[in-house]
């Protein structure tokens, strides 16, 4: 779930946070991130329209003929990816909505992907290789009543470095220039470059990020014309108009006039998801040491941990389950899950289902069980020390400070220390 939509210092992601977090930036520009939420969260709960995106762009003059790994999101069963009409094949899919093409040479032109549910075609997304920039590019975003001379209402316009077919040219990050004048205020963008401090806010030149960026531009108390233009050397100028209108000031509230949207209906009175797992309840555990507090990791309290005594011999617990069940997936969350990585082996009896290391996360880690085995009893086994990962750095929760006890796991070096909170055993629903 995200805590937000758009970029904000969350966690005290930095000055720089525009550009490195959320699914849109600051400027509402989307990223790659916005459309990959659109194919995984486009219906109530589960999707309900089909979408597919290419991650990522088809610009690589340095590639030419040189393999490279493409990323697609979608909701279709399976994607087939073609270059400039040949096939190449089917992706691989995890975790549900991605598939990966591994060794894609690249060459110019038209990469398309296709998604298929029962080998019929849902949805498709083409990237095509841009040409030399030759043109700016301005567009507008403003209130669908009109722009209001309230002194308060604003309007996006967005600036783009286009080709000769009007294709964004993403690889180009230069330096543009704005000129305004008219019945408006010039409020501005932001940007970011590496020889640069600031952060371009106010001004009147900024940089473009991936070929676009957007400025604000505000009205006035006073009705008329607002003119709005770009340039930058070696393409051609744009130029754009907007309007402001007159508005009776001791009574005017932009929510007694913008229209609410409705196009999403009724919440639904009937479960908007289809079930594809369900939790199989643990009644009971034998651990290898420190049996005694073994029921801590299945309370469903996450407050309390199962430790074991740091010894090999000892590594290791058996969850009773309430019934045999075909398990998919192992889901654990494990102390100091933000900076520890387990070696785990996981077994049915002594039938092995999972070996690995799990990933570092922000709370729970799921372990997909690849050939489902029916059991009642699951054995989770620790078989080498933890490994650091500082993928998250140093956290700090919002209230201040460093996070909670459970999140910083530390062992003597050498011990296998199999720490769980909670553990949950779960069931693929046909």
């Amino acid at each position: 779930m995200k805590i937000v939509f758009s970029d904000t210092n969350t966690h005290h992601r930095g000055e720089s946070n525009y550009r490195t977090s959320g699914v849109v930036d600051a400027m509402r520009l989307p990223k790659d991130a916005f459309y990959a939420h659109q194919v995984m969260w486009d219906g109530w709960v589960d999707p309900e329209h089909p979408h597919t995106h290419i991650i990522g762009h088809w610009n690589y003059d340095d590639l030419h003929g040189k393999a490279k790994t493409v990323c697609v999101v979608s909701n279709g069963d399976r994607v087939d990816l073609f270059l400039n009409g040949r096939s190449l094949g089917s992706g691989v899919q995890s975790h549900r909505y991605l598939f990966t093409f591994d060794s894609v040479r690249y060459e110019p032109g038209t990469l398309t992907a296709v998604a298929y549910n029962d080998n019929v075609e849902t949805s498709r997304h083409s990237l095509t290789t841009a040409s030399q920039p030759r043109r700016l590019r301005l567009s507008k975003i403003e209130n669908p009543d009109g722009m209001k001379a309230d002194g308060a209402d604003m309007a996006i316009v967005e600036v783009e470095v286009v080709d000769d077919d009007g294709r964004r040219c993403p690889l180009d990050d230069r330096m543009v220039h704005f000129e305004m004048n008219g019945e408006g205020r010039w409020i501005g963008g932001i940007g970011t470059r590496s020889n640069r401090d600031d952060n371009f806010v106010g001004q009147l030149d900024l940089p473009l990020a991936c070929g676009v960026n957007r400025v604000l531009v505000g009205a006035t108390t006073q009705p008329g014309p607002i003119h709005v233009s770009v340039c930058a050397p070696g393409v051609e100028p744009a130029y754009l108009s907007l309007q402001t209108h007159a508005v009776d000031q001791s009574h005017y509230l932009p929510s007694l006039t913008l229209k609410p949207r409705l196009t999403r209906g009724e919440t639904p009175l009937s479960a908007s998801y289809a079930d594809r797992q369900q939790s199989v309840a643990i009644v009971g555990a034998v651990a290898g040491s420190n049996g005694a507090t073994a029921h801590h990791s299945f309370d469903d309290n996450e407050l309390s941990e199962w430790r074991s005594d740091g010894e090999r011999a000892g590594a290791w617990i058996t969850y009773r389950l309430a019934r045999k069940a075909r398990v998919g997936e192992v889901c654990l969350k494990l102390t100091g899950w933000r900076q520890k990585r387990y070696p785990l082996a996981i077994y049915a009896g002594k039938t092995k289902l999972w070996e690995g290391l799990t990933p570092v996360s922000l709370g729970y880690v799921r372990l997909p069980i690849a050939t489902p085995v029916s059991t009642d009893q699951i054995t989770i086994r620790m078989v080498g020390p933890t490994q650091t990962s500082l993928q998250f750095g140093v956290m700090k929760e919002l209230a201040g400070g460093e996070a909670a006890e459970l999140d910083r796991a530390r062992s003597a070096p050498g011990k296998l220390d199999l720490r769980i909170v909670e553990a949950d055993i779960l069931e693929n629903v046909k």
